[in-house]
């Protein structure tokens, strides 16, 4: 995990994939450290604000999701834990623990590749980043490069077994 400096452009252009792609770097780095491939990055007017990946075999913690690692570095970064002008871009559909901090974060909006029908919480088994109980709801775009991030989840579980 790492916040950055501000940049004003994405890898590839302005776009969900160009973020969606660093994201997806994160995740192979993850990967290479035997750790389940996801990855996400944190943008805002001024840029990328952070980057992770996941790293709960290497902290020995079960919340050192890749969403939660960026959200944190994001929020010292920006010296505010309101991340209200910022996109998510998550190679993963977030979890319970991470869609809440989402929720929390408050963040407008959610970018993530792969659904996660056995986990994800916006929108595979629940969607509490949109439940209209709670007192912010966000934005969700699914879908963006999902086979690419798919295919690497599929490759690392395929090593494993």
């Amino acid at each position: 995990m790492r916040a950055t400096e501000p940049s004003d452009e994405p890898p590839d252009g302005v776009t969900d994939e160009g973020w969606m792609e660093r994201a997806l770097a994160q995740a192979r780095l993850a990967a290479g450290r035997e750790e389940v491939p996801v990855g996400a990055v944190l943008v805002g007017p001024e840029g990328l604000v952070a980057e992770a990946h996941n790293r709960t075999r290497e902290a020995a913690d079960p919340t050192a999701h890749a969403e939660m690692s960026v959200l944190q570095a994001g929020a010292r970064a920006l010296g505010d834990w309101r991340l209200l002008e910022h996109t998510l871009y998550v190679t993963l559909e977030p979890c319970a623990m991470c869609a809440g901090a989402i929720v929390l974060a408050r963040l407008p909006r959610l970018v993530f590749a792969a659904g996660d029908p056995k986990a994800g919480m916006c929108g595979s088994l629940e969607n509490l980043v949109q439940d209209p109980r709670l007192n912010h709801r966000v934005e969700v775009t699914e879908g963006v490069l999902a086979e690419e991030a798919a295919e690497l989840l599929r490759a690392f579980f395929r090593e494993r077994r």
